[in-house]
């Protein structure tokens, strides 16, 4: 089994980036099924962690950008990571992930122990 890293991201600007929080109440449950099937098959290795929409950038030469979101409009909005036997199935468990139903997108990535 191998580890892969699961990127949550979803546009941070125009009508559907901001939910209210009866859209977020909402999204709990489906997240909660979700990762619960994921953790049943003894595959979860870290829950979905939601991320701050505040941070800083550093760049070379120490030049430091307020939000790491300045020239995209897209946003990482959390992560998990999970156990799998492939890419093939990591990419099969994320198919499900809930923000795909408000637009968002679900980035697989295998991590690679150094």
């Amino acid at each position: 089994m191998q580890d892969f890293l699961l990127i949550f991201r979803r546009e941070h600007t125009g009508p559907q980036s901001v939910l209210s929080p009866e859209q977020l109440q909402a999204m709990m449950k489906p997240w909660q099924d979700w990762l619960g099937s994921i953790a049943a098959q003894n595959k979860l290795v870290a829950a979905g962690n939601r991320l701050a929409h505040e941070g800083n950038v550093i760049r070379p030469n120490n030049v430091i950008t307020n939000g790491p979101y300045v020239e995209i409009k897209e946003a990482i909005g959390g992560y998990s990571i999970i156990k799998a036997e492939s890419l093939e199935e990591a990419t099969e468990l994320s198919k499900g992930c809930p923000i795909l139903m408000v637009g968002g997108s679900v980035e697989v990535r295998t991590i690679i122990a150094m």
